[in-house]
C-alpha cells in the first residue's frame, strides 16, 4: 500500500486502486472507450441518467460494442462515476485536513464519510440507476475498493486487532445511493440531517472524535 503523508506505517496489506490507470489498449478501443464516456457525461449534466441506447446513439456507437466495452449498463454507470473518482481520491490522499492526511484517525474517518454523504447525493441518481441494474456491482468498482482499502487504513489505526476489512464494509454500507435516497425522498432528511446520524453512528461505535 501507498504511504499516507503525515500517517503512521500501515498495518494491512492493502493496495490503493488508481481508477485513472485504465489498462494498456488497442488504439481504436481507447478512442471508443472516451467516446462512449464523453457521450455519457453530457446526458448526465443533462438528465442525471442515461440508457444504453441513448448513449449509443450519442456515441455514434452499436449498443453493442457498449455492452462489450462495459458488460451491462451497471458496468458503464460506474465507469462515468469513476471520471470523478480520482479528484476525491487525491483530496483524501493528499488534501488538507481533517480529510486528508494531518489529523487523527478518527477525524479523517468522520470527515471522509461525512464527505461521502456529498459525493454520493452529487452523483446520486447515476448511483441509484447502477445499484439497481445489478446487484453486487457496487462492490466491484475500483471506487469502493479505494474506499474500503482507505477506512480499513484508518481503523487499523485504532483498531489494530479488528477486523479492519470488515468494520469498512460495515461503515460503507450506509452510503448506499438507495439507501440515501430513501433517507432524503421518503424519510425527507436533509444532507445536514444524515451528515448529523454519521457523527451519531461513529459515537454509537465508539470512535473517539473530538466535539468541533
Amino acid at each position: 500500500m501507498p504511504d499516507f503523508p503525515g500517517s503512521p506505517a500501515p498495518r494491512h496489506d492493502f493496495e490503493l486502486p488508481v481508477l485513472d490507470q485504465f489498462p494498456v489498449e488497442r488504439a481504436d478501443a481507447a478512442r471508443n472507450r472516451k467516446v462512449i464516456l464523453d457521450a455519457a457525461r453530457r446526458l448526465v449534466a443533462v438528465g442525471d441518467s442515461f440508457s444504453v441506447e441513448e448513449v449509443a446513439h450519442a456515441a455514434g456507437v452499436g449498443v453493442g460494442t457498449i455492452y462489450r466495452r462495459f458488460g451491462d449498463r451497471a458496468g458503464l454507470a460506474y465507469a462515468v462515476v469513476g471520471l470523478f473518482e480520482f479528484e476525491f481520491q487525491k483530496q483524501f490522499i493528499y488534501g488538507p485536513p481533517p480529510l486528508g492526511p494531518g489529523a487523527p484517525p478518527a477525524e479523517r474517518i468522520r470527515a471522509f464519510l461525512q464527505a461521502m454523504v456529498d459525493k454520493v447525493e452529487a452523483q446520486r441518481g447515476l448511483l441509484v440507476s447502477a445499484e439497481i441494474s445489478s446487484a453486487t456491482a457496487r462492490y466491484e468498482t475500483g471506487a469502493y475498493s479505494a474506499h474500503r482499502v482507505h477506512l480499513a487504513f484508518l481503523i487499523g489505526l485504532l483498531r489494530p486487532h479488528a477486523d479492519a476489512g470488515y468494520l469498512a464494509d460495515a461503515l460503507l454500507a450506509p452510503f448506499s445511493a438507495t439507501l440515501i435516497a430513501y433517507q432524503r425522498t421518503h424519510r425527507g432528511l436533509s444532507a445536514t440531517e444524515i451528515k448529523s446520524g454519521v457523527n451519531d453512528l461513529l459515537e454509537l461505535l465508539g470512535f473517539e472524535i473530538q466535539p468541533r
